[in-house]
């Protein structure tokens, strides 16, 4: 099954979930916990390059990739918004709009009514789609301080606070 949906396009597969019945759990998808992700320069919504590489391993990342169509993000926006409300000044969180069924154009005209936290990229070409495996929208993955993968999922209803705890060192007490 899950080859089936590495097949599909992140439209059709968002499609195929909807009508599937909801989002694929936590590690069924993605890269594999434990591999870092290979490094890529994208846009920002200004133009300007900026090198994802620059965010890899240097503290805990959150990674999420959206799109303004997508209905399963448009779910998850609240969750993503506390977990930034409470991790924001420990993680570094980047939202990945994809090249698909959008522009940049729409993408800024979409986040002036609905901001987004954090750093917001374009991937026109698909580097960072395929650098981090997403197969779909909504597609999460959590990388510890030393760039590794150790939360991936799809689907509106996700559980980022846990995700992104287990990216944050141990505290005492813990």
């Amino acid at each position: 099954m899950q080859r089936f949906y590495r097949l599909l396009t992140p439209a059709a597969l968002a499609a195929t979930l909807l009508l599937a019945g909801g989002p694929l759990a936590a590690q069924q998808i993605g890269l594999p916990v434990g591999t870092r992700p290979e490094p890529v320069v994208l846009q920002d919504l200004a133009g300007n390059d900026v090198d994802l590489g620059q965010y890899i391993g240097s503290k805990p990342m959150f990674v999420e990739f959206w799109a303004t169509w997508c209905p399963l993000c448009e779910q998850l926006q609240p969750t993503v918004d506390a977990a930034h409300a409470r991790f924001g000044d420990q993680v570094q969180f980047v939202i990945v709009a994809v090249g698909v069924g959008q522009s940049v154009a729409s993408v800024r005209r979409h986040i002036q009514d609905h901001p987004l936290p954090g750093i917001v990229v374009f991937d026109g070409q698909g580097r960072a789609t395929r650098a981090f495996a997403a197969p779909t929208t909504s597609y999460v993955a959590v990388l510890d301080a030393s760039g590794r993968v150790v939360y991936t999922g799809s689907g509106g209803e996700q559980d980022l606070i846990a995700a992104i705890s287990q990216a944050l060192p141990a505290t005492e007490g813990d």
